[in-house]
């Protein structure tokens, strides 16, 4: 039995408990603010990690823009890649993902309580229309939002990074927002590799990138200097850590 499998076994009466609670929250959503919201996601995260032995330091968050929203970049692993960095930041953050995967029980309930959004890979039309709404409530709403330049990932990718897809990078071009580069390492380990037993990955915040420095840009350019940049630290870290990563 695989890591992703235990921990749903191990923690099925957390799951039942989350899941009702979440429902029963989302049918009055206007009662409870995101940042209460956020607090139980949070929490969810917490206790899963901790019955399975799932342990993520950070580094970086004094690096983090101190007001206003902004996107976060990560290369993507696999399921852990949003509840690890999630585990980093007490302050509302939410995502996006793939509309089909988005329907699964539990993870539905997870992106109802960060106010996270889905998206139709399929539908050009419905992506620009999300786009935009979420530059708008970056602007206006100071949100704060994770979106995977790769699209998908692959299973025990062993910290490889993919090309990132140009188009992720209208949102903040839209908003005018920084981006902040996120760099995980060994996040797959936990949901999507053979590996058995405890944990450790690692959430690595880079500078971020405002938008006087990559206004003149097209989209293109910004993904590869994105890119670029997280794979350096993912390199780095692994170079700093050899042996311990394989």
């Amino acid at each position: 039995m695989n890591n992703f499998y235990h921990t749903i076994l191990i923690n099925i009466h957390r799951i039942v408990y989350y899941i009702v609670k979440t429902r029963i929250w989302m049918m009055h959503p206007e009662r409870h603010s995101l940042r209460q919201r956020y607090g139980i996601a949070r929490q969810m995260v917490s206790k899963m990690n901790r019955s399975a032995g799932y342990l993520t330091l950070v580094d970086g968050l004094d690096k983090l823009p101190r007001s206003g929203g902004y996107m976060f970049y990560p290369n993507h692993q696999g399921k852990y890649d949003v509840p690890g960095i999630i585990s980093t930041l007490e302050d509302p953050v939410s995502f996006v993902m793939d509309d089909d995967k988005a329907k699964m029980t539990l993870v539905s309930e997870f992106l109802m309580l960060v106010d996270g959004k889905s998206l139709n890979l399929h539908d050009i039309r419905q992506n620009i229309r999300l786009f935009r709404e979420m530059a708008d409530e970056i602007v206006t709403k100071d949100r704060r939002f994770i979106l995977f330049p790769e699209g998908g990932y692959k299973e025990n990718n062993r910290n490889i990074v993919e090309k990132f897809k140009p188009g992720s990078f209208k949102v903040a071009q839209m908003a005018k927002c920084p981006i902040v580069p996120v760099a995980l390492v060994d996040s797959y380990k936990v949901y999507n590799s053979p590996h058995r037993g405890p944990v450790t990955t690692y959430v690595y915040y880079l500078d971020p990138i405002y938008y006087d420095e990559y206004k003149g840009m097209k989209t293109p350019e910004i993904a590869a200097m994105v890119e670029n940049r997280i794979k350096d630290r993912i390199r780095q870290h692994l170079e700093e850590n050899r042996g311990s990563s394989d």
